[in-house]
């Protein structure tokens, strides 16, 4: 089962409709923060291939300025 945590940065005031997008994204967790223009996103998915999938969305949600994979593991 991967597991990962990204960081994402996104476009200027962009933030209350990406996270809302990201919201919307089944097999993980968003946790926009408080006082920086960063969001962390937590994944967890039964196979590599939904894994694989999932991170597609990520890349595809409107807004995205850069998205980095923090840490991953997969328990099998």
């Amino acid at each position: 089962m991967p597991i990962k945590s990204y960081i994402i940065h996104y476009e200027e005031d962009k933030k209350e409709a990406f996270v809302k997008e990201l919201q919307k994204l089944q097999n993980c967790e968003v946790f926009p923060a408080k006082n920086h223009d960063v969001i962390v996103v937590v994944t967890e998915t039964e196979t590599e291939e939904l894994d694989t999938k999932l991170y597609h969305k990520l890349l595809d949600v409107n807004g995205l300025k850069h998205l980095s994979l923090v840490s991953g593991f997969d328990t099998k």
